[in-house]
């Protein structure tokens, strides 16, 4: 893997300007830079998503309540190995199992397992909360109504209409993540802006993540920056330097 012939990182498009917004691809990306490996974005619209795994033999990592396969991004591809890797955890392990000496450590000695069980909390936590996003999705307005629909059938809901809250409901969920980020901020033992102080782990990409899609996607991101003393600002803004969109 080289410069001429670098990773290939799938990533959710949105619409034009094509620019990154989902969380998990946002993760995988964070640790591509964070490792500062070279690497290209091949962007893939919403509905052609399944059939871009499907083309490449990686089987989905996730499921739907109903037990059904989810077939989502990120997905990299090595060009040096051929290898195929389709979930945002497993792409920050290999990165940082075989590429140790490039870049930044991910993962500090035997904590691959904390880091599993942490990103399981993060997305639970921000999962609790989405539908103060789907108002805000930026999608291709040439597969708009499609990517809308298909987002209604996971969800087991009869119309779009229904993801997107507002008025009082809306101020509900949003009082309630508050509460939520007011108690997942204990966690962090020191005034930052990492979830360590001043080391960056992949923790802070995973968090990351998360903050990314909630500033493309939150109308009230302004006021998320401001809670628990402006934390998560602070983490969105050290993060900045490993954010670049190849």
């Amino acid at each position: 893997m080289t410069s001429s012939n670098p990773i290939l990182f799938f990533d959710i498009a949105s619409g034009p300007p094509v620019r990154a917004y989902a969380p998990n691809p946002w993760k995988a990306r964070y640790a591509l830079n964070m490792k500062a490996l070279p690497y290209k974005t091949k962007w893939v619209e919403l509905p052609d998503v399944k059939s871009t795994r499907l083309a490449h033999s990686v089987a989905p990592v996730r499921k739907l309540p109903n037990d059904e396969d989810f077939y989502t991004l990120p997905m990299i591809h090595n060009p040096s190995t051929d290898a195929y890797f389709g979930d945002s955890f497993d792409i920050a392990v290999y990165l940082d199992e075989n590429y140790s000496d490039s870049g930044h450590r991910l993962f500090p000695k035997d904590s691959i397992g904390v880091h599993r069980v942490f990103n399981a909390h993060v997305d639970a936590l921000f999962t609790r909360h989405v539908y103060i996003c789907a108002s805000g999705m930026p999608f291709n307005p040439e597969t708009a109504e499609v990517s809308k629909a298909e987002f209604v059938r996971r969800a087991g809901l009869e119309s779009w209409d229904q993801l997107c809250v507002g008025g009082e409901a809306r101020a509900k969920i949003l009082e309630e993540f508050k509460a939520d980020l007011e108690e997942f901020a204990k966690l962090y033992r020191f005034e930052g802006p990492f979830l360590e102080g001043e080391k960056m782990t992949y923790a802070d990409a995973i968090v990351g993540g998360w903050l990314q899609f909630m500033k493309a996607t939150v109308q009230e991101w302004g006021q998320i920056c401001e809670w628990q003393g402006g934390r998560w600002k602070r983490l969105h803004e050290a993060l900045e330097q490993w954010a670049e969109q190849r």
